[in-house]
């Protein structure tokens, strides 16, 4: 039965539809994810559904009694008390009946459950606690539909897996606006996508979305391909003369008004941003070296200790670790922002810097647009030549009317494109990014990471997100507690994941072993055998050969045996691909058989 019915519900901005002929039915205890570019009304959407604003016209309609609670993509301000008292803040008002000596129990179970505690000042947490404070808020109202707006902003890797293992587990029917795809991945039972003010719904995870979606798209090119023909043979036909205008064709000519006045109200795509890096000279090819680093805060709990690495052109290093475990402080230490207790740090040469703040200080909320891009000139310069302001910022999705606009009328998601353009106005060939995925919707992260990945510099990038670290880290830093940090070739899954990685690969290998396989023959047999055990033997030589060229002494050796290293290392990377394909192949002739 549905909780919740959208007929047909239209709403406008200054004259501008946003969204139109709405439709949507949710079932009790149904997980589904709303996606759509920034701007396109998400979350308007939301706060309809939660009768915040009501629409232009439509209809909406709840099963009785239904409760439901919104967790905001910012934190309200002006929030005081302890945690308990957020919690239960409201619920008298909003419950009429509401028994407090008999909830006591159940706001203490959901405190205990969010692992906070429930005498700790508020506004003493960082972001990521406030949120979950604010959740635990919402879970106290006991909800049938619990509705997020970017629930994994400003949350730790270690709290965004809890929030996915709860509402994995939840009953409530829940309805979120997110761009983290793996979290998205873990939630989501359907998708419905927003764009040019419709609604579409799509049953499946992401990747069924993102196939479905596709084929949508190719047949909207597909029709109006085969509209716009149409419409310019009509065109021709009328351009001949006044045997158009005769009597038996007007209808034809009443028909190609109307196919005019259906080509004027087309809208288009949204266009994504055209995201480009300046050319630059190169780096060094070192482009830091650290030694035997050690910092602390208070001599009892050591942020850093005796950690070593080399960091080398081209890498792109992500950076993992809770909230609060010291992270930035790394970054300002690898940087040479501030200087270790104990260890050196060494430079490259010929580094450019550019930062992506998190906090967004490099943007002044009182100036305009242009002004934090470009100053009083109304022209930047880009691979060396002189480009107009607002030509550039068009690439960023900012229309001419908002650049002299201040900042502070933006939105979130705007502010992080404003400083994406702040930053890649600088040329730099070290790129320093901390949380650029907040607030971005898919389409840009895509195009970011495929930027990322093209670039030719270095990289340091602080997230949470799981898959933009796996696309686009070739290394990542781990913090591990007590001041231990571990360095990883490859992404978040090849940090987390290696033991689960290697169980899975020898339990398939044993299956093969003991598998029977007329399909084969003996030599093939024999080769699916010993595939796996070459593969980890291999993956073996190719971890010690990373971990000897991380270290400084590796390139202080003979030139030749550096090569030699080097060249085995190559030919690793290129025999396990192929390794990993005849595998399939043999499985694939097994199972066949």
């Amino acid at each position: 039965m549905a909780i919740l019915s959208l007929n047909q519900i239209h709403f406008s901005i200054n004259g501008i539809s946003l969204l139109e002929n709405i439709n949507l039915q949710m079932e009790a205890g149904e997980k589904v994810c709303l996606l759509g570019r920034n701007g396109a009304g998400k979350t308007t959407l939301l706060k309809i559904i939660n009768e915040e604003l009501i629409p232009d016209r439509g209809e909406i309609s709840y099963q009785k009694g239904i409760k439901i609670s919104r967790l905001t993509q910012e934190i309200p301000g002006q929030q005081t008390g302890t945690v308990f008292q957020i919690v239960e803040k409201d619920l008298e008002l909003q419950y009429p009946e509401y028994d407090r000596q008999e909830v006591i129990h159940q706001i203490e179970r959901i405190i205990s459950l969010m692992n906070l505690d429930k005498n700790q000042d508020f506004n003493t947490l960082s972001v990521g606690l406030q949120r979950r404070v604010l959740l635990a808020q919402a879970l106290a109202k006991d909800p049938d539909l619990i509705i997020l707006d970017e629930p994994t902003n400003h949350l730790d890797i270690d709290s965004i897996k809890w929030l996915e293992r709860f509402f994995q587990n939840y009953q409530g029917a829940i309805l979120l606006v997110t761009h983290d795809r793996e979290f998205l991945n873990q939630i989501a039972t359907r998708i419905l996508f927003l764009d040019r003010g419709y609604l579409k719904s799509y049953p499946g995870d992401y990747q069924k979305f993102l196939q479905k979606r596709e084929e949508d798209l190719a047949n909207e090119d597909n029709a109006n391909r085969v509209f716009d023909k149409k419409l310019a043979d009509e065109e021709a036909w009328k351009k001949q003369g006044l045997k158009a205008r005769r009597k038996r064709n007007m209808g034809r000519v009443r028909a190609l008004e109307k196919m005019r006045e259906l080509r004027s109200q087309r809208k288009n795509l949204a266009q994504n941003p055209r995201l480009q890096m300046q050319e630059i000279e190169k780096s060094g090819r070192l482009v830091l070296e650290a030694k035997n680093i050690h910092f602390h805060y208070q001599i009892d709990e050591p942020i850093i200790q005796d950690f070593t690495t080399t960091i080398m052109r081209g890498d792109k290093v992500g950076i993992i670790g809770p909230n609060g475990c010291g992270k930035s402080t790394l970054l300002k230490i690898l940087l040479n922002q501030l200087p270790p207790q104990q260890g050196t740090i060494r430079k490259g040469t010929q580094l450019q810097i550019a930062y992506f703040d998190q906090s967004r200080i490099q943007l002044d909320d009182n100036l305009t647009l242009q002004e934090n891009i470009s100053g009083s000139n109304d022209k930047v310069i880009f691979n060396q030549q002189p480009r107009h302001i607002i030509s550039y910022l068009e690439d960023f999705l900012f229309l001419p009317q908002q650049i002299k606009n201040p900042v502070s009328s933006l939105s979130g998601g705007e502010k992080n494109r404003l400083l994406l353009a702040k930053m890649f106005a600088q040329p730099a060939n070290l790129l320093v990014l901390d949380e650029p995925t907040n607030d971005l919707d898919i389409e840009t992260l895509e195009l970011l990471e495929e930027l990322l990945i093209n670039f030719s510099g270095t990289v340091f990038l602080i997230t949470h997100d799981r898959s933009f670290l796996n696309n686009v880290a070739t290394d990542v830093i781990v913090f591990q507690g007590n001041g231990k940090l571990q360095r990883f070739f490859g992404g978040y899954d090849d940090a987390y994941e290696p033991e689960n990685k290697k169980r899975q690969r020898k339990a398939k290998s044993e299956r093969i072993k003991n598998r029977t396989s007329k399909g084969l023959t003996f030599k093939e047999k024999q080769e699916l055998q010993q595939i796996p055990l070459q593969i980890e033997k291999l993956e073996e030589e190719q971890h010690h050969l990373h971990t000897n060229m991380e270290d400084p002494q590796f390139y202080k050796q003979d030139q030749d045996k550096i090569k030699e290293q080097q060249s085995r290392l190559l030919s690793i990377e290129e025999e396990l691909p192929l390794l990993y394909q005849r595998w399939e192949e043999l499985e694939a002739k097994n199972e066949r058989s």
